[in-house]
């Protein structure tokens, strides 16, 4: 073997030791590798920028469903069927704020099985509107009765209303309900109180388990919130000018 051989192997050995780049890092990564970390870069960033978004739009889709009308003095306070414990500890706090002093429960559908059921295990029942009673006048508040007419719904509601408060001559009432229904409510109010002298308020409870700012972070949030968003849609849908 020639020396010029030798010198030739040694070169080949000597480039062979050098350090290579490592894989998908500078100039030594390949062409499909560059791209394909620049797209999860892309991505990343897009990411990022859609976050911030997403909430607001959620955010603002959840501040839709509420509405606050102006607090002011009224002859009652009645609770919504759906508000439950909420309602009744709104209305104890502004009975106590001198907002009014008599407070009023719809009252509920009958189910005379589970009332004879209870009445055969010895023990009677309590239903909706009969808790919130006995809850109110536990907190304090000594005015309180029961709206006669049965409702099972929104707008059996906004249908009553009127139509207890017409031979009562009410000048103001205020109606409380869960946050997430208020606006829809308050539309349905504006329709069938149209033409009556009762002036109608609405009445979000402060302790209503949604929260407009984060609904969506909780699996019953979530629910309430798309279903309500759907309903106030149709409404607007059917009703555009409420």
């Amino acid at each position: 073997m020639d020396a010029q051989g030798a010198a030739a192997r040694a070169g080949a050995v000597e480039l062979d030791r050098r350090p290579r780049p490592a894989a998908g890092s500078g100039r030594g990564a390949s062409p499909r590798l560059r791209v394909l970390l620049a797209l999860v870069a892309l991505l990343g960033s897009a990411a990022l920028a859609i976050a911030p978004t997403r909430t607001a739009i959620l955010r603002t889709a959840g501040r839709t469903l509420v509405v606050e009308d102006v607090l002011a003095p009224a002859d009652v306070i009645v609770v919504s069927t759906g508000a439950d414990g909420a309602g009744v500890l709104e209305a104890v706090d502004l009975v106590r704020a001198g907002v009014a002093s008599r407070v009023a429960v719809f009252s509920d559908p009958p189910d005379p099985v589970v009332d004879r059921e209870f009445l055969r295990r010895g023990v009677p029942y309590e239903d909706a509107a009969a808790r919130a009673i006995r809850q109110l006048r536990a907190l304090g508040v000594e005015g309180v009765e029961q709206i006669p007419r049965v409702v099972a719904g929104s707008e059996d509601e906004a249908l009553a209303i009127p139509e207890w408060s017409r031979p009562l001559r009410l000048r103001s009432v205020l109606l409380v309900t869960t946050a997430d229904h208020t606006r829809r409510l308050r539309r349905m109010l504006r329709r069938s109180m149209k033409g009556h002298e009762t002036r109608v308020t609405v009445r979000a409870a402060r302790f209503s388990p949604f929260d407009p700012e984060a609904w969506w972070q909780t699996r019953e949030g979530a629910r309430t919130g798309v279903i309500e968003l759907q309903k106030l849609i149709l409404d607007v849908a059917l009703h555009p000018l409420s």
